[in-house]
């Protein structure tokens, strides 16, 4: 049972993360960089704290006392994510929604998942999956089967991804699938498009090598928020430990990571304000904050949802981990349904639109693939439990 409310959970998670730069698209006349940092603020700053406050009793007191090395790690480890963080926006932009977030995030998957359990097998630690128990038994065996599986899945998204760029730019047209542009700028500055006289071709946002690099690093650095949870464990340790003293045979406490979430966040929005208000100078963008030529009203509440709904992809997840411990099946679990989401959006809004119907099979196809992968994974923590 807890296996199965396990991935509920994440998928509750995962369809929250896939969707959250839906409400993005709704914001008017204003750059980048300042619907990011508005939506940030609530993603990091404000409801973060608020779901501390409405889960753990004295969770400011819980932080306090948790020690300089702690605090420190996790707040480190939450400005390494937030630079993944701030570059996935940049991914989605140049490479879409379905193929910026399959190749992001299944970097981070990998990283994620890996990495902390080949950690513990240098260092041990009580109730921590090393990566030799993985592959020593017949549960271990099968979750990674499953992230190998999701894998392949993104490899064939990313196929896919490179298929629909060369039709597309092939036709003069947006590989979004949109009518391409005549003339114009980015919200960073960037130039979209350069004389048809020197260039044939429709030049957009869309910008796979560029959008490759970011979302490389994004993925990478976005796994940091995996070990920003490790390094905050102690915090939720006690938030756990308080409860069940308070609610004896009831299992672990559900919401003990919103304690952790709070300085993890923290570095998160250090990277991503500095990074703000750079590009608010440089590109004079700071008055679309009372721009009244905007609809600022709707722009403020826009980005105030999809902070919103990104923060709440963190509150199921730590549901989710709290019924299937914090090892390599949540963090893959959480990955591969936020690459469903994402790819399943991308299909909505019509990325996709003016390709052939072999380049829609092979995205579809993928998605399928990571279906599978997350079938596997779940098999395989029933088997554990």
């Amino acid at each position: 049972m807890n296996a199965i409310l396990g991935v509920i959970f994440h998928f509750l998670g995962g369809f929250a993360s896939g969707s959250f730069y839906i409400p993005y698209k709704k914001v008017k006349g204003w750059a980048w960089e300042s619907y990011w940092i508005i939506g940030g603020l609530f993603s990091w700053l404000i409801v973060p704290p608020l779901a501390a406050w409405l889960t753990i009793p004295n969770f400011s007191e819980i932080i306090s006392q948790a020690g300089g090395a702690v605090i420190g790690y996790t707040f480190l480890f939450g400005i390494l994510w937030g630079i993944g963080g701030l570059t996935y926006g940049l991914g989605v932009r140049y490479l879409g929604v379905s193929l910026g977030s399959s190749i992001i995030l299944g970097l981070c998957m990998v990283f994620g998942s890996l990495i902390p359990s080949i950690y513990y097998d240098i260092f041990p630690a009580a109730g921590k999956d090393t990566f030799s128990a993985l592959v020593g038994n017949t549960w271990g065996r099968t979750v990674l089967l499953g992230l190998a599986v999701c894998i392949v899945g993104i490899i064939i998204c990313g196929k896919a991804g490179t298929r629909k760029e060369k039709e597309l730019m092939k036709g003069g047209v947006d590989p979004h699938g949109l009518p391409a542009k005549k003339e114009g700028k980015s919200d960073q500055g960037i130039d979209l498009h350069v004389e048809a006289d020197k260039i044939k071709l429709a030049k957009t946002e869309y910008r796979f090598g560029l959008g490759l690099l970011v979302s490389i690093i994004s993925g990478v650095l976005s796994a940091c928020f995996n070990f920003g949870l490790e390094a905050g464990k102690p915090m939720a340790a006690v938030a756990n430990s308080l409860w069940m003293a308070a609610h004896p045979g009831e299992g672990n406490f559900l919401y003990q990571n919103n304690v952790t979430y709070v300085v993890v966040l923290w570095g998160g929005l250090t990277t991503n304000f500095i990074w703000c208000m750079i590009l608010n100078a440089r590109n004079k963008t700071f008055g679309d904050y009372t721009n009244k030529k905007t609809p600022l009203l709707s722009n403020y509440i826009f980005s105030a949802l999809a902070g919103t709904t990104w923060f709440l992809q963190f509150f199921f997840y730590g549901m989710g981990e709290s019924k299937l411990g914090n090892g390599p099946s949540s963090w893959i679990l959480h990955m591969a349904f936020i690459i469903l989401t994402a790819n399943a959006w991308g299909l909505a809004l019509k990325e996709w639109a003016g390709v052939s119907k072999k380049t829609k099979t092979t995205v579809i196809i993928g998605i399928i693939t990571i279906i599978v992968s997350v079938l596997l994974v779940g098999y395989g923590n029933s088997l554990k439990g």
